[in-house]
């Protein structure tokens, strides 16, 4: 294969950033995108570098050249999109999560095996620079033997709270990408889960049926331990921090700053804030993952992140839920066939 001809299903945020990454690969041709709102974005199409826009997702699954489909809709269309695009025999790049539902996850899962096509989910966080060499510490036993993974993931502001009943909640919208962190840098499966949350930022969350707060524990099969901490705001920027602690030593990854000056006088000592939130802190990672993508797709091999990531992420997060409305810790279901 030449080039990657890529469709991409959704035009929001996520949409317009995966257009912008992969309209600067030369070894991709970005030929269509569907939105349902495609007629007012006439405007952005003619500088968009996509050849076509359509308001029918149809279109993209039903042409010939196009090999290669990016799913940026919402969640409560993914599962439905990439059994089609399985069927069409098309290479899918899918944001998370897979869907809400254990049964419409693994019916996707069946027909992706079955079509043969090369599938990754978008966990961007394990592309970025200080997390993937983080794992590759782990991995080489730099700090001995992993007994505590801390990790620190808070938004800068919160939601608008009609976004929450779409959104699945705090564990299977925000905590996701922290379960498959956790799992990528411990390279061990979680086994149980305690969660516990509360509404400390947003009384209207809450009236939504959502938390805005957690603490969550992990225990690994290796034996290791974790702590996860989720807020819905941080009042100075977008707060991303993980520590591995071994019996050989620790590794820190701290928050990114627009530079690393720190300036000291004689009342105090200032320093940058956290970059702002996830398009600025994870720009690279973003640019890394759909590079990595398309790389697998012309070379015919798996890629790094696969469907059954998605899975273990999501069954993580709905045990969370569990734990949270049973307050008790709460097993993961680690057998995928």
């Amino acid at each position: 294969m030449d080039k990657a001809v890529v469709g991409v299903i959704g035009a929001g945020r996520i949409g317009e950033l995966h257009m912008n990454n992969l309209k600067r690969n030369p070894d991709v041709r970005l030929k269509m995108v569907s939105d349902l709102y495609a007629d007012y974005l006439h405007e952005w199409f003619q500088t968009s570098g996509v050849e076509e826009i359509t308001t029918n997702y149809e279109d993209i699954l039903e042409d010939e050249e196009i090999n290669t489909i990016f799913i940026c809709s919402p969640t409560s269309t993914h599962a439905d999109l990439i059994k089609k695009a399985a069927d069409k025999k098309k290479h899918i790049f899918c944001e998370k999560p897979i869907s809400f539902s254990e049964d419409e996850t693994l019916e996707a899962y069946e027909r992706v095996k079955q079509g043969g096509v090369i599938f990754q989910i978008g966990f961007n966080r394990r592309f970025d620079k200080n997390f993937s060499e983080m794992r590759s510490r782990v991995s080489d036993q730099k700090i001995g033997d992993m007994h505590i993974l801390k990790i620190t993931s808070r938004d800068p502001n919160p939601p608008h709270p009609d976004y929450i009943q779409s959104s699945g909640g705090l564990f299977m919208d925000m905590s996701i990408h922290d379960f498959d962190m956790a799992r990528y840098l411990s390279g061990s499966e979680i086994v149980e889960v305690s969660a516990r949350g509360a509404n400390l930022v947003d009384p209207a969350i809450g009236e939504k049926g959502d938390i805005d707060t957690a603490v969550i524990t992990l225990t690994f099969e290796n034996g290791a331990l974790g702590v996860i901490d989720n807020s819905r705001e941080a009042v100075y920027g977008y707060d991303q921090r993980i520590e591995v602690f071994g019996n050989s030593g620790a590794l820190v990854a701290d928050n990114e700053t627009s530079t690393n000056l720190k300036y000291y006088h004689n009342q105090t000592v200032e320093a940058d804030l956290p970059l702002h939130f996830f398009l600025e802190r994870y720009n690279d990672s973003f640019i890394v993952e759909t590079n990595q993508f398309i790389n697998c797709i012309l070379e015919g091999r798996e890629a790094s992140v696969s469907f059954k990531d998605g899975i273990m992420a999501q069954r993580i997060a709905q045990a969370c839920q569990e734990s949270l409305d049973t307050q008790r810790p709460v097993k993961v279901n680690r057998e995928i066939g």
